[in-house]
């Protein structure tokens, strides 16, 4: 008996202390973190729609930390303790079968991208196997009074009436925009000019007796070099459109019809002149009127998380696809753009 008393209290004692050291330490420490420069507590409606998110089991398959590694980078900064002072518990998760959502609100500002995601996500990301939540959605025959029908595109939409968000959808997009990463202080390096390389002499090209091997010589080793640095210049375009632009202006540079304009065959992305392509990359554009449609929806701006070589790479890669002819951009044009400002 006394054995039986001796191990149930070791046990409890023991599943006790880690209690108290891995939760409840941690939590009171946690609770007790100041709120990082521009967080603030979620309205009522973001709330209700971190409820959404959680009853619908989000965490499971999407993370809110970004990990001071290379390949979260593209999802914003490092996240730091401060970040999460009103977002108590923390839905950190572990896993990423989707993309981390920490700075969704920043990447993905387009509510209608969300609502069609929502509903269905093969409409804008054909590739993903993230259940539908249609359920979250009503069809009618007519919008109500002030609401705007989901713009789906053909293949998704209903046969007949238009599909309008619940309010739970509603308070579900409320929260997903709501996650921003502030800059924190002394932040370095999310924008900016990127320094172009300096040229370096070959060595021999000044020797006389050898000039016209030297010349030779360095001429079709800056026509190899120009080949490979174009090659990897069109890669790093197409990996960055895919991460930033890809899904609302899909990966056939087609778009979505009534939602997303389309690149492929865009005058801005063909004119000589670059000046329009370059500012709506740097500084986001809405209701643009492309070939007589309006386009309501938000393209947000990349000044402030892309650098003027990554912008330049995204730009090319669009003017060089899908038939475009539109002459490449350099950084420098970039720079000179964003020195302007908005």
């Amino acid at each position: 008996m006394n054995k039986l008393v001796l191990i149930a209290g070791g046990s409890t004692l023991v599943y006790t202390v880690l209690a108290v050291v891995m939760g409840v330490l941690p939590g009171i420490t946690l609770s007790g973190t100041a709120p990082g420069p521009g967080v603030v507590p979620l309205t009522a409606l973001q709330a209700e729609g971190r409820d959404v998110y959680v009853a619908n089991g989000c965490s499971y398959c999407h993370t809110q930390q970004v990990r001071p590694l290379p390949q979260d980078k593209i999802y914003g900064r490092p996240s730091a303790p401060g970040d999460f002072a009103y977002q108590t518990p923390e839905l950190l998760g572990s896993e990423r079968t989707g993309p981390d959502l920490t700075n969704i609100g920043v990447r993905q500002t387009s509510a209608v991208w969300h609502y069609i995601h929502l509903y269905n996500p093969r409409a804008v990301v054909p590739e993903s196997i993230m259940p539908a939540f249609d359920w979250m959605f009503q069809v009618v025959d007519h919008a109500p009074p002030g609401v705007t029908p989901i713009a789906l595109p053909k293949a998704y939409a209903p046969a007949d009436g238009v599909v309008v968000p619940s309010h739970e959808a509603q308070a579900l997009l409320a929260y997903l925009l709501s996650l921003k990463q502030p800059p924190l202080p002394g932040d370095a390096g999310e924008n900016g000019s990127a320094m172009p390389a300096k040229a370096t002499p070959r060595e021999g090209a000044s020797s006389a007796a050898n000039a016209g091997v030297a010349v030779s010589t360095a001429a079709a080793g800056s026509a190899a070099l120009a080949a490979g640095s174009a090659n990897d210049d069109a890669v790093k375009g197409q990996a960055l459109f895919t991460a930033n632009c890809a899904a609302c202006h899909q990966a056939t540079g087609e778009g979505l019809p009534g939602a997303f304009p389309p690149l492929k065959g865009n005058a801005a992305v063909n004119d000589a002149n670059a000046t329009t392509h370059i500012r709506v990359v740097l500084h986001g554009l809405q209701g643009a009127d492309v070939d007589g449609v309006v386009y309501s929806s938000p393209m947000p701006p990349f000044a402030g998380s892309l650098t003027d070589v990554d912008i330049a790479a995204i730009i090319n890669y669009e003017r060089r696809s899908w038939g475009n002819h539109g002459p490449p951009v350099t950084p420098q044009q970039v720079a000179a753009e964003r020195a302007k400002g908005k």
